[in-house]
């Protein structure tokens, strides 16, 4: 029933038409009310309902200067929420895909790498602490894929596991 109302000669939007800049807009702020979105996402999602590309870029523009869209304020919420689970490789990688900057990309792992070995402790603490410490090469390549595949770097991987899989090594 609804979808015949808004499907039919004097509905107010229609799927074809393209948005207003108003419109467009409010689509805008809309989105960012629920999260925040970089620049290149904003325009991937606003493009195909603008009805120029001009258009599209005007409205990020103004939103960039009230303060409404921040690639900025995007790398640091998504580095603070990945790097709980993830080391900076992944964190960098799932940036890369969202369109940040490679100079943002860069002061934002500046800043994790700080922390870096205390959080691959504790993603290995996680996953391994009633197994313990690797005691054999076998356990010690098993629990560095782990970390590895968690986006920790190998140098970072050793002073974890220990710089061996003898398993002699305490820390």
């Amino acid at each position: 029933m609804f979808n015949q109302r808004r499907s039919g000669s004097n509905a107010a939007f229609s799927a074809n038409e393209p948005l207003s800049k108003r419109a467009l807009k409010a689509k805008a702020v809309g989105l960012l009310a629920l999260r925040e979105y970089t620049r290149a996402e904003l325009l991937k999602k606003l493009s195909p309902l603008a009805q120029t590309p001009e258009t599209v870029l005007a409205v990020i523009d103004e939103l960039a200067k009230d303060g409404w869209q921040s690639d900025e304020r995007f790398a640091a919420a998504f580095s603070h929420q990945k790097s709980f689970k993830q080391g900076a490789a992944l964190v960098a990688q799932g940036m890369r895909q969202k369109g940040v900057s490679d100079a943002l990309i860069a002061q934002t792992l500046q800043n994790l790498s700080a922390t870096e070995q205390t959080r691959a402790h504790l993603v290995w603490e996680k996953k391994f602490s009633k197994e313990g410490r690797p005691n054999d090469a076998r356990s010690w390549a098993r629990q560095a894929r782990f970390l590895a595949s968690r986006g920790f770097g190998s140098g970072v991987i050793r002073q974890v596991l220990g710089s061996s899989g003898s398993g002699e090594e305490d820390q």
